[in-house]
C-alpha cells in the first residue's frame, strides 16, 4: 500500500488514530488562533472583541474539513501530506499577519488582504484533496458538489472586503462566513459526510481544546516573567492555573469520554451527522471561550506587571472577555453534551450562566479580585457538575 501512496490516497481505517503530522498541523493552528489574541489585546474595545470572533469562526470553519480529510485519507502520507503542507504554510502566514487584520498599509505588505488570500489556499487546498479522494467515492463526490459552492461563493465578500478595508471589510468578511457556514451546512444536512474512524474524529477536536486551554496557561505566566516574581502577579498567575484547570475538568474528566461512546453507538447511517453537529455547532464555541478567557487572563497580569501598575477596575472589555468567554465555554459544553450524551438538567444551565451574571460585578472590581471571583465561580461550577452527574449521569 506504500508503494503506491504517492499516486493514489491511503484510506484511513476504522480504527484510525490521530497522526503525529496531524498534531503537528494542529499546533500551527492553534498558533494561529493565539494570534487572535495578540490581535484583540493590541486595543481591547467591543469592536476588537466581535472582530476577533469573527476571526477565530474563519479559522475554526477553515480547519473543521480537515479532520474529514484525516478521517478518510491517511493525512500524513504521499500527495496528501504534500497538499497539507502548502495548507500549513498558508495557516503560518495568515497567523503572522493577524494581528493586522483591519491594518492596511500598501507599501510594505497588505495585511487584510494576505490573510484573505491564506484562508482562499487553505479551502481550495481542501477541496483539492477532497474531490481526488471522491475520485472512487460517488457519495463523497456528490456531497462535494454541494459543499463547494458556498465555499467557492464565500471567497469573493472575503477579497471585497480585504481590498475596501473598514467597516466595509467586518461586514464583507461577516457575510463570506455566513455564506461559508450555512451554505455546508445545507450541504451537508442534503448530502451527509462520511465518517469512518470515530476515535480519529473525537481526538482532533480534544486536542485542539486542550491545546487552546494550554494558552490560559502561557498568558497566566506571562506577568511573572516580565516582572519579580512576587505578589499581586503570582497570585494572578495562580488564579488562572486554578480557572483553566476547572475548564479542562468540565470537558475531559467525564465528558469526552462519555461523548465518544455516545457517538460511536450511533447507528452508522446516522453517525456521520450527529458528529458533525456535536463537534461543528458545540465543539468550536468551547474553543472560542478558552481563548476568550485566555484574553482576559492576559489582560489582567497585564494590568498588574505592566509599565504602570494599577488596581483600577478592571472595565467592560476585559470582564467580557473573561467572564463571557468562561459563560460560553460552560454553555457551548452544555450544547455538546445534549448533542452527544443528551443528559443536560435545568440547574446545570444555572450554573452555567453564573459567568454572565457576575459579569457587572466582575467589572468594577480590581482585576485581581474579578481574577479571583471569576475562578471561585468556576470551581463551584466544578464541583457542582461533577456532584451532580455523579448523582444522576455518570459522565
Amino acid at each position: 500500500m506504500r508503494g503506491v501512496s504517492g499516486v493514489r490516497p491511503v484510506p484511513a481505517a476504522e480504527t484510525h488514530r490521530t497522526t503525529m503530522f496531524e498534531i503537528f498541523f494542529d499546533l500551527v493552528f492553534v498558533f494561529a488562533l493565539t494570534r487572535v489574541i495578540t490581535f484583540m489585546a493590541g486595543s481591547p474595545s467591543a469592536l476588537t472583541l466581535a472582530q476577533g470572533l469573527l476571526l477565530l469562526l474563519l479559522l475554526l470553519y477553515s480547519w473543521g474539513p480537515y479532520t474529514w480529510v484525516g478521517n478518510l485519507v491517511r493525512a500524513d502520507v504521499g500527495l496528501v501530506r504534500a497538499a497539507t503542507l502548502v495548507a500549513m504554510a498558508a495557516i503560518f502566514v495568515a497567523a503572522l499577519v493577524l494581528p493586522d487584520a483591519w491594518r492596511q498599509c500598501p507599501e510594505f505588505l497588505d495585511a487584510p488582504l494576505t490573510l484573505a488570500l491564506a484562508y482562499v489556499v487553505v479551502r481550495a487546498v481542501q477541496l483539492v484533496i477532497l474531490f481526488w479522494v471522491s475520485a472512487t467515492n460517488p457519495p463523497l463526490r456528490s456531497t462535494l458538489r454541494f459543499f463547494s459552492v458556498p465555499v467557492v461563493l464565500a471567497w469573493l465578500p472575503l477579497l471585497g472586503g480585504a481590498l475596501l478595508g473598514g467597516a466595509a471589510q467586518t461586514a464583507l468578511w461577516t457575510a463570506a462566513l455566513l455564506v461559508d457556514i450555512g451554505g455546508a451546512r445545507l450541504a451537508a444536512a442534503y448530502r451527509p459526510w462520511q465518517l469512518r474512524s470515530v476515535d480519529h474524529f473525537t481526538d482532533r477536536f480534544g486536542l485542539v481544546l486542550i491545546i487552546a486551554l494550554g494558552e490560559s496557561l502561557i498568558s497566566a505566566g506571562a506577568g511573572p516573567r516580565t516582572m519579580a516574581p512576587a505578589g499581586a502577579a503570582v497570585a494572578a498567575a495562580l488564579l488562572g492555573l486554578i480557572s483553566t484547570v476547572c475548564l479542562w475538568w468540565l470537558y475531559f474528566d467525564r465528558l469526552a469520554l462519555a461523548a465518544r461512546t455516545a457517538v460511536s453507538n450511533v447507528p452508522s447511517e446516522r453517525r456521520a451527522d450527529v458528529a458533525g453537529d456535536a463537534y461543528g455547532i458545540g465543539h468550536s464555541p468551547l474553543i472560542i471561550g478558552a481563548i476568550y478567557v485566555a484574553l482576559g487572563i492576559e489582560e489582567v497580569i497585564d494590568r498588574l506587571t505592566g509599565d504602570s501598575p494599577h488596581a483600577d477596575p478592571l472595565g467592560w472589555e476585559a470582564a467580557t472577555a473573561l467572564y463571557g468567554g468562561a459563560a460560553l465555554y460552560l454553555l457551548s459544553r452544555l450544547v455538546f453534551r445534549r448533542l452527544t450524551v443528551r443528559a443536560v438538567r435545568p440547574t446545570q444551565v444555572v450554573a452555567a450562566l453564573l459567568p454572565l451574571v457576575l459579569l457587572p460585578v466582575g467589572r468594577s472590581l480590581a482585576p485581581l479580585a474579578a481574577l479571583a471571583v471569576l475562578t471561585v465561580c468556576l470551581i463551584v461550577v466544578t464541583w457542582y457538575d461533577r456532584r451532580d452527574s455523579a448523582r444522576t449521569h455518570p459522565a
